[in-house]
């Protein structure tokens, strides 16, 4: 193989458990800063629930060399050893690929764009410039490390389902808000107020910093947490916004119920086909009425109504 002067080999290599460990001795010989990667396989639900270990898979082991400090000696001294070990267990054949120099954490900002989510809403990144349209609000975002850029169908869905239920003075929580797109989203739409909460600091980090790119963050409180008994805000909403995964937003049911103001709506996304009974399930039972459902390929936004005479919660205004 022909190296190039700058850039970086990746060096894999499948095998099974139980030469994972000297093989990745061997890569960290030979790998810069001794870095290796091992990549177990696993089995996954659609939606992104349900991670197992798939232990009748081989397991990915690999390594980065700076390609202008290696030869083609060195890369026959690896094959050599990987021969020796797979004489002892399974370890298959290396190969070698080549990788430009880039900066990793940014190459996916070329595949980020400016696409329109609802029938209203325009997402931007702020790398991109871009002007509205007359009928539009455009959402300025970078969502960093933090889960959220429009693009998915359960965040489209729920864009959708906000521009269909949001009135003015509107007070709307959003569960799970990631980037804070949607809380975003609702202040531009003209939402009177929203609070935001994520279990993630990343995802609070990312909605305060985008809310202010947006300048709405006077409208926005963002807070590490969820809903339930250790929720840090308290009281109900006309709005509730949860686009999760079906099993959390079952997990959630008491919590997201409670939250609801009489009258008032919970809008649950994140739902993939299969799981629609078990979250109908959860929530029907809890005394919402079940108004709606919107689709896009195999992805579902669930919209309930509390009744306005419910007496299970009280509306709190206070903020």
């Amino acid at each position: 193989m022909t190296t190039t002067a700058s850039g970086w080999l990746e060096l894999a290599v499948e095998c099974d458990n139980e030469a994972v460990e000297p093989v990745s001795e061997l890569f960290a010989r030979y790998g810069y800063n001794e870095g290796v990667v091992v990549e177990e396989p696993f089995t996954q639900d659609p939606d992104g629930d349900n991670m197992a270990l798939d232990g009748s898979r081989p397991v990915t082991v690999r390594t980065f060399l700076a390609a202008a400090d290696t030869t083609a000696a060195t890369l026959d001294e690896i094959r050599r050893a990987l021969w020796y070990l797979g004489r002892m267990r399974h370890v298959g054949e290396l190969t070698i690929t080549e990788r430009a120099e880039e900066d990793w954490a940014n190459a996916w900002k070329a595949h980020y764009y400016t696409h329109r989510i609802g029938e209203r809403v325009t997402v931007r990144p702020p790398w991109h410039e871009s002007e509205p349209e007359p009928d539009q609000v455009m959402v300025v975002l970078d969502p960093g490390m933090a889960f959220g850029t429009g693009l998915h169908p359960s965040t489209r869905l729920c864009v959708l389902a906000l521009e269909q239920e949001l009135r003015p003075d509107t007070r709307v929580l959003d569960v799970g808000t990631g980037s804070g797109i949607l809380a975003i989203a609702a202040a531009k739409l003209g939402a009177a107020a929203i609070d935001a909460v994520d279990i993630e600091p990343v995802a609070v980090r990312a909605t305060r910093d985008n809310a202010e790119r947006n300048e709405v963050g006077d409208r926005i409180r963002v807070e590490l947490g969820s809903v339930g008994p250790d929720a840090p805000f308290t009281g109900t909403y006309d709005l509730v916004l949860a686009n999760i995964i079906a099993r959390i937003l079952i997990d959630l049911a008491p919590g997201l119920v409670n939250a609801v103001a009489p009258g008032g709506t919970l809008v649950l996304s994140g739902i993939i086909g299969m799981r629609e009974p078990a979250v109908r399930r959860a929530f029907d039972e809890r005394g919402l009425v079940f108004d709606r459902q919107l689709q896009i390929e195999d992805w579902l936004v669930m919209i309930y109504r509390r009744p306005a005479d419910d007496p299970l919660t009280s509306r709190s205004d206070d903020r």
